[in-house]
């Protein structure tokens, strides 16, 4: 046998990269590369404000989560799932604080819930919040939770997509489920007792508030492992709710009155009477008496050879001048720059030709 070759020295990026040739990498390879000091970090500022979430009901310990300080006044944001008929919340800081907390606010569109805490303000380290419309796909996201209840947990990952739809929690009086949009997706680790954490960028902000994962046939809110794709609410939604819950308890998001889907085939839309390389939101259903039936705005009604899809209605290609390609281009729109009892323009397509309609929008609350 030969003798052992030495294996050869290979330079440190750290050592050799130059201050143009970093700035060209991206975030998740310098994040790597400096032997892993940005995520060490991140997590040494980051998991002081990550909390666990413990859940009581009559009969005692029934579930948990997790959640993060929003303020020094002692707001915690998580899950309004995580807290659902709670009967006794406990609060466990990292340094070793337990407290009880009150539920003060709750949203079930966008599955939010803010609780009350009372401590030392030197226990409390709010986390600084960004920007969700800043995000990309492929950029890296981190996550920090408690996992099957193992506390200051962190995964990493990438963001998957942007703008997916989710069911609300919400239903109509027909049991049809609200859509919650602008949805972020990850594949970063997020398992039971993630739900309520933080999803955080490279800047140790947050950027979305993990939600659920997804198990295919069992749906987003499952009890299973991960699957390599989890749900993350936009903090960009957060911002504009939290507020309103401290507030008052509740928020009131936008009624526009229609129900709609992405992922049409292109011979359900032909056999709508739409051209497929038209984009634009198909209007499959006007609920009676809201305020899209009110402006004018219709749905279909010829059968077509696809059950409960009918030709005839309203493709909606802008709101306010800005074109709407999707259901959830439509929803973020709505949710981010509306309010109930604001007017918005209405632009569709009908039997060829382009038309206008003023909708002053509902509130969901009021359903």
């Amino acid at each position: 046998c030969s003798a052992a070759q030495p294996s050869p020295t290979l330079p440190s990026v750290k050592a050799t990269a130059t201050s143009e040739s970093k700035s060209a990498l991206p975030n998740q390879v310098l994040a790597y590369s400096e032997g892993g000091d940005t995520l060490v970090n991140i997590y040494k500022n980051a998991n002081p404000g990550v909390v666990s979430i413990l859940v009581y009901s009559s009969q005692g310990a029934e579930g948990q989560g997790s959640g993060f300080v929003y303020d020094l006044d002692g707001h915690i944001i998580t899950n309004y799932h995580v807290i659902e008929n709670a009967n006794e919340i406990e609060i466990d800081f990292p340094e070793g604080t337990r407290t009880r907390g009150k539920v003060i606010g709750t949203d079930v569109d966008s599955d939010l819930a803010v609780i009350k805490v009372d401590v030392p303000k030197d226990v409390l380290h709010p986390l600084p919040l960004g920007n969700s419309s800043d995000l990309e796909v492929g950029q890296f996201v981190i996550a920090i939770g408690s996992p099957f209840g193992f506390s200051g947990t962190m995964t990493t990952g990438i963001v998957s997509a942007l703008g997916r739809i989710l069911d609300s929690m919400r239903s109509s009086n027909s049991g049809i489920s609200y859509a919650a949009g602008d949805t972020i997706q990850t594949d970063a680790a997020i398992n039971p007792g993630n739900s309520g954490g933080p999803l955080l960028n490279l800047q140790g902000e947050v950027v979305g508030v993990n939600r659920a994962i997804y198990s295919g046939s069992l749906g987003v809110f499952s009890s299973t492992s991960y699957s390599g794709i989890g749900f993350a609410i936009p903090i960009d939604i957060v911002k504009r709710v939290v507020p309103s819950l401290i507030n008052k308890g509740s928020y009131d998001y936008p009624y526009l009155g229609i129900s709609s889907m992405d992922g049409l085939t292109m011979d359900e839309i032909e056999a709508m009477g739409f051209a497929p390389n038209i984009p634009g939101v198909y209007v499959l259903e006007v609920t009676a008496g809201g305020p899209a039936e009110k402006a004018g705005i219709r749905a279909g009604t010829h059968p077509t050879k696809y059950d409960n899809l009918y030709a005839g209605g309203d493709l909606i290609t802008a709101i306010d001048g800005v074109s709407v390609k999707n259901y959830n281009q439509l929803l973020s729109y709505l949710f981010m720059h509306k309010s109930p009892g604001d007017t918005l323009v209405v632009t569709v397509l009908r039997n060829g030709k382009e038309k206008n309609f003023n909708v002053t929008l509902g509130s969901r609350s009021d359903l």
